[in-house]
């Protein structure tokens, strides 16, 4: 088993094109976002059939001061399974994980989205998964929404909201402010600047996303960001200014989305991770004619040489401190604390 650095790999996503089930979240890109961002190691567990890919299990190595030093598949991603071919027993890959993380004293291995892999393993934490299918014409895709998400999507029509699919610069930068504002109401600090900075220049300007804005009589009011590989589209950030909620913009911006996707031959589209306590989420991502699915996470603790699992915990006391706390202030916590937590 070799370990690669994607980001050095000379051809390394025309490889993933060819490698079943290879998503955007694999990619080179997706890798150089996370390692100028927020300065992680790439570690990607590698294995060839002659010029095949047989195994992938993609690692980042989080060096911390304050949280340690661990090995993550993949940090601040929905899900990033390992790629594996039927003969080959993740048992045997995950033991020379092991191995290699023991040798640089991480504190753990943590593995997002597939529960197949380890299925007597008590999962770490528990979200749900929303996709949908493109394989239909725009017609039907629209008439398999639930009636209360057409309603939303003609009402911000009718109201006057524009929607535009855009790949600038300057389009990132107005996402970042509506972000921030998002953030702040959620509680929690906004990404650093340098991250979305990074999905700029590695993803949306080399054709791998875009982001898509809503405005009203001139002022942009929501908008999100999406990530493409394939055949398979994902919805990985989105974010609005309340205000203007009533006007249903982020309705039309996700249908925007979708229509373009379904126009250019995407088969999927994946509305990302979602806590299960979050009803109000999961009843959005569900009225779009979804899948549902449940996304599990799995820690490996080497120094007790065992899967643990802990209780899953809400917001607490630092939601309420972080949103009253004035935007500059909380754009400077992000920028210090995110490159810890991933």
């Amino acid at each position: 088993m070799e370990i690669i650095d994607p980001t050095e790999y000379v051809n390394w996503d025309e490889l993933l094109y060819s490698t079943p089930n290879g998503s955007f979240f694999h990619t080179s890109s997706w890798a150089k976002v996370l390692m100028e961002a927020y300065g992680y190691f790439p570690k990607y567990f590698t294995e060839f059939e002659g010029k095949e890919m047989s195994t992938l299990i993609p690692i980042m190595e989080v060096r911390s001061f304050f949280t340690g030093s661990r090995g993550v598949s993949v940090p601040f991603t929905d899900y990033c399974e390992p790629l594996l071919k039927k003969n080959v027993e993740f048992s045997d890959c995950f033991d020379r994980i092991i191995d290699y993380g023991k040798k640089c004293r991480w504190k753990y291995i943590e593995l997002r989205g597939n529960c197949n892999l380890v299925p007597l393993a008590p999962p770490l934490i528990s979200y749900l998964g929303h996709t949908l299918s493109l394989s239909r014409d725009e017609g039907q895709i629209f008439s398999s929404f639930r009636d209360s998400t057409k309603r939303n999507i003609k009402k911000a029509t009718r109201e006057g909201v524009k929607v535009e699919i855009l790949t600038s610069f300057d389009s990132v930068k107005e996402f970042y402010r509506l972000n921030c504002l998002t953030r702040r109401e959620h509680g929690l600090p906004p990404q650093p600047e340098r991250f979305f900075k990074s999905i700029y220049t590695y993803i949306i300007s080399k054709d791998l996303g875009f982001v898509v804005l809503a405005s009203f009589q001139g002022k942009y009011i929501g908008g999100a960001v999406f990530f493409h590989f394939g055949e398979r589209a994902f919805y990985k950030y989105g974010a609005s200014d309340r205000f203007y909620q009533h006007l249903r913009a982020n309705n039309l911006v996700m249908w925007e989305a979708i229509k373009w996707y379904s126009q250019n031959g995407f088969k999927t589209f994946c509305f990302g991770r979602t806590e299960p306590y979050n009803l109000g989420l999961i009843q959005f991502k569900s009225g779009w004619g979804t899948t549902e699915k449940e996304i599990n996470y799995y820690r490996y603790d080497l120094r007790k040489n065992m899967f643990i699992n802990r209780k899953l915990k809400v917001k607490g006391f630092q939601n309420k401190i972080f949103r009253n706390l004035p935007i500059p202030l909380l754009k400077d916590v992000g920028s210090i604390i995110y490159r810890h937590v991933g």
